[in-house]
């Protein structure tokens, strides 16, 4: 599963995604206020 932490102010959000290339268009969304990390 790849995780997308995206910080906000002084919050953040988790999305998680199975498709890798899901994940890497929705961390392009969001640019430097993310990170991307797989985990099983």
């Amino acid at each position: 599963m790849w995780v997308l932490t995206v910080f906000e102010n002084d919050s953040f959000r988790i999305f998680e995604f199975v498709e890798k290339k899901e994940a890497t268009l929705a961390l392009q969304k969001y640019g430097e206020s993310a990170i991307l990390s797989f985990t099983k």
